[in-house]
C-alpha cells in the first residue's frame, strides 16, 4: 500500500499535500517562510553579487525561508488541535450540555490559530482579546456568541501558548 491508498477516515494527522500526497505539507507556512526570505535573499544577494547575486540570493532564501516557514507552521497542527478538543472538550467547565463539539470548534480554532498570529511575539491573551473577539466574530457569526465562545478561544489560546515557544 503506498501514501495515497491510506484511508482519510482512519489517518487522523497526515496533513497531507494536495499534490503529492506526502504528509507534513504546510503551505501556508511554508509560502510565507519562502516568500520573506527569497525577497532578503534577492536584496543580499543583489548588493554583494550584483543581478546574478540576486537571483542566486531569491533562490537560497526561498528555499531556506520555505523550510524554516514549514517548521513554524508544523508547531500548530490543525489536524492534531481538532481532534484532541473534539475528544476532550467535554471536560471543560463553561461547556454547556446542550452544545456539541460543532458549536465550540470555531472558538478553539480561533484560539490556537490566534496564538500563531498574535501571541508569537510577546503579546498576552489579554492584549489581544479584542482582536481575537474581531476575527472570531467576522468568521464565524453564526456559532456561540462571543460571551459563551470567549472561554474556549481562551482555553486554545493557553494550551498553544504552552505546547510552542516563544
Amino acid at each position: 500500500m503506498n501514501d495515497r491508498d491510506v484511508n482519510p477516515s482512519t489517518e487522523t494527522d497526515a496533513n497531507r499535500d494536495p499534490i503529492s500526497g506526502e504528509t507534513g505539507a504546510h503551505p501556508v507556512g511554508t509560502g510565507v517562510g519562502a516568500a520573506g526570505a527569497g525577497t532578503v535573499g534577492t536584496v543580499i544577494g543583489g548588493a554583494v553579487g550584483g543581478p546574478v547575486g540576486a537571483v542566486v540570493g531569491a533562490v537560497i532564501g526561498s528555499v531556506v525561508g520555505g523550510l524554516a516557514g514549514k517548521n513554524v507552521a508544523e508547531q500548530a497542527n490543525p489536524t492534531f488541535e481538532e481532534n484532541d478538543w473534539q475528544q476532550t472538550y467535554t471536560s471543560s467547565t463553561y461547556v454547556e450540555p446542550d452544545k456539541t463539539y460543532e458549536d465550540y470548534q470555531p472558538a478553539y480554532r480561533t484560539g490556537y490559530e490566534g496564538y500563531d498570529r498574535y501571541g508569537q511575539d510577546g503579546r498576552s491573551y489579554s492584549e489581544v482579546e479584542t482582536d481575537l473577539q474581531r476575527d472570531y466574530q467576522n468568521n464565524h457569526h453564526a456559532g456561540l456568541p462571543w460571551e459563551q465562545a470567549k472561554h474556549a478561544v481562551k482555553d486554545a489560546w493557553d494550551r498553544a501558548a504552552k505546547a510552542i515557544p516563544r
